[in-house]
């Protein structure tokens, strides 16, 4: 996976860590978020996390930065949108967790602490369940 700088329009989002952006140069491509994981589409805060993505990202040119490419054949990759990290701006307003699986940037866990001791988003549930951990029950229902 190349480590340049792809500059891209932002022309969906699908949820809190997944958008589609269209190269000057290129086909859409499906991104996902480096390092972080929102909230399922159906779970608490799925929504705003949708949302929280939308109004930083929908409709702007971002610095699309590839890491690899995940199972699904989504580009992981770090993401800037108005000069700001998407990984960093998701936790940091607590849209989404660390996710620790695959995190190298641990100055996302001092946003995330953050976020949880000021008791934004997802962090205002009495008892949040992170995305992977929701995954998994819902395969074994």
């Amino acid at each position: 996976m190349s480590a340049a700088v792809v500059l891209s329009l932002v022309v969906a989002i699908s949820d809190g860590d997944t958008l589609t952006v269209r190269p000057d140069d290129g086909e859409q491509l499906r991104v996902r978020v480096a390092e972080i994981d929102a909230p399922e589409s159906r779970q608490p805060f799925g929504a705003a996390a949708k949302r929280s993505l939308s109004d930083l990202c929908f409709r702007e040119r971002a610095e699309i930065r590839p890491q690899k490419t995940d199972r699904y054949g989504r580009t992981v990759a770090r993401v800037t949108c108005r000069g700001q990290d998407a990984s960093a701006h998701q936790v940091r307003t607590g849209m989404a967790w660390v996710f620790d699986r695959y995190v190298t940037d641990h100055a996302l866990y001092r946003l995330q602490d953050e976020a949880k001791a000021a008791g934004r988003g997802l962090w205002s549930e009495p008892a949040p369940v992170a995305p992977w951990e929701w995954r998994q029950a819902s395969r074994h229902r």
